[in-house]
């Protein structure tokens, strides 16, 4: 059955209000301000509201704010921490480490100028000035379908639609269509692995001439700490135990204002053991004394997880298609050398938006690609920033990581990233799973309930809510794969890769092993999408302002 829709019509339409989308709106309408005309700009988030679904680390870097609004002092940007020194370890074992010398610090690693934040708080903040700016967003907005019409053009995008129930049904006196966003250009900014940007790359084979896209989940808690151990710009990084060059990932330790601290751990989605669980690594290297320390005496105030794109410079697809371009981390610009993407982000969310304004500005009615975003864009810093720090990732997963670290040492120290080597990684991440029987089982500590927890207390601080009776949004394309391929082979992984509890292979009355989804829980870290050795898992959208409510994260 047909349903008839509203449409909304814009010049430009921006998917997502992550630090990309956000300042791609932002930079159109300061474009138009200056030509002294107006252009239209519809921004829709499908978080509760902007900065909901952002999780960062973050250690920033103002580069691209500083070009964006050069007086954010003044606007109040919520930068208050800056960086006052860093620390880099290499964890030996659950007791000891090693902390490098500075001298031995890739360049990459230094945060001289760069500010500790909360990214979602950012958000927020550039969200005011978009709206001063004249953008409407719209949060609580999923962006569900792309539209894409006879000439293969997209113009724009369908919001999902609301009240329905989990048998795809429309419930009585609360159904409400999702309109038609069309657009003259659309910019998707979802972040890392956006449903409708993987969709875009097979569609128009925009990865085609790429590497593979490598991927990483980030775990994070943010604490109130002791405040006699509390050192405001104080960064702390490093890898080593309890993770390896076969399973490999790092650690991290900000301290911010008000006596809290943010704390994670990236494991790097190339792991081999199935029998790995991500959210339990991240519990247990908290008991190491470099974290305890600061911890001891705490409380944990929010948690959540998120994957992140880490292939870099080697891992681009094409930016543009008729009608639109990818930016932000739905394009793959986050440079890991640096573990930061929000200022490459940014920037290539400006790039593409003074592409589409020049356009726009110039007469055009849009459907075209926008080809000069892509020249700007390799005559810009973000090209030349991350094709300095192209081999980062590969070097890790090609020589572990004490031999990559010193690959990558003599590549960023010696030669400024501009070595005549350029190391390629072509291996998928959901293809480096061992079977189960080669693997070795692992057995994680029982949380403590103090320094370390569980996953469903932690998907309960993380505040994420679903409607329940609606349409189930991790999708399998084959509903027997989980337990007559993945079981047998991997012992299903998913109930161990997924941070929030999603996937459990629970025993049947009648013994039979049964795989159960629990979407309730889901976070949108994206990660089942990624590491499926099957491919079988899809994640979409759910019904508008789903999932976590991250507050200061």
């Amino acid at each position: 059955m047909s349903v008839e829709r509203d449409v909304m019509e814009y010049d430009v339409l921006v998917v997502g209000a992550g630090p990309a989308g956000l300042a791609a709106a932002c930079r159109i309408k300061q474009k138009a301000a200056e030509a002294g005309k107006d252009i239209s700009v519809c921004l829709v988030e499908k978080g509760s509201e902007v900065g909901a679904h952002i999780l960062s680390g973050a250690v920033f870097e103002p580069r691209a704010l500083n070009e964006l609004f050069p007086n954010w002092k003044e606007l109040g940007a919520p930068l208050n921490t800056p960086v006052k020194r860093d620390e880099v370890w290499f964890f030996t074992s659950p007791e000891k480490g090693i902390k490098t010398p500075g001298p031995f610090v890739p360049k990459t690693m230094h945060n001289e100028g760069n500010y500790i934040i909360s990214l979602g708080n950012l958000c927020r903040w550039m969200a005011q000035q978009a709206e001063s700016l004249g953008v409407e967003i719209y949060p609580g907005f999923a962006a569900q379908e792309i539209l894409i019409d006879e000439k293969n053009v997209v113009r724009g995008v369908q919001i999902g639609d609301m009240g329905v129930d989990h048998s795809g049904k429309h419930k009585e006196g609360v159904f409400t269509p999702g309109i038609e966003l069309r657009a003259k250009y659309t910019l998707f900014a979802e972040g890392c692995r956006g449903h409708l940007g993987k969709r875009l790359l097979k569609h128009y084979k925009l990865d085609e001439k790429s590497d593979a896209q490598h991927y990483g989940i980030g775990l994070k808690e943010l604490w109130t700490i002791d405040p006699a151990k509390h050192e405001p710009g104080l960064v702390i990084h490093g890898a080593g135990w309890p993770l390896n060059s076969a399973n490999p990932g790092g650690f991290f330790l900000y301290h911010l204002e008000n006596h809290q601290v943010y704390v994670g751990l990236i494991v790097d989605l190339s792991y081999s053991n199935p029998y790995l669980s991500p959210f339990d690594e991240f519990q247990r290297i908290k008991h190491h004394p470099v974290l305890k320390q600061y911890l001891e005496g705490g409380k944990r105030v929010s948690y959540g997880a998120r994957a992140i794109c880490k292939g870099g410079y080697n891992s681009l697809p094409k930016m543009v298609f008729p009608g639109g371009a990818l930016i932000g981390c739905d394009l793959g610009t986050l440079n890991f050398s640096k573990i930061k993407g929000s200022h490459t982000a940014m920037k290539s969310g400006m790039l593409a938006a003074d592409a589409a304004a020049a356009a726009l500005l110039g007469g055009s009615e849009g459907g075209d690609e926008l080809n000069s975003y892509t020249e700007t864009f390799k005559a810009s810093w973000l090209y030349d920033e991350l094709y300095r720090d192209r081999n980062f990732g590969a070097a890790m997963h090609k020589y572990g990581v004490l031999f990559g670290a010193a690959f990558n040492y003599i590549d960023q120290n010696w030669f400024g990233g501009k070595s005549p080597i350029t190391l390629h990684d072509n291996t998928p991440d959901y293809t480096t799973l061992k079977p189960a029987a080669e693997s070795r089982k692992i057995e994680y500590p029982k949380p403590d309930g103090v320094i370390s927890f569980d996953k469903l207390s932690s998907v309960f601080i993380s505040s994420t809510n679903h409607e329940e009776d609606q349409p189930v949004h991790l999708k399998l394309t084959d509903p027997s794969i989980p337990i007559g391929k993945n079981l047998p082979m991997y012992d299903e992984p998913a109930q161990r890769y997924c941070p929030a509890g999603v996937y459990e292979v629970i025993a049947a009355p009648d013994g039979a092993r049964k795989f159960q989804i629990n979407a309730q829980n889901c976070v949108h870290c994206k990660t089942c999408d990624i590491k499926d050795p099957a491919q079988n898992i899809t994640w979409v959208a759910p019904e508008g302002s789903g999932g976590p409510n991250y507050p200061n994260m």
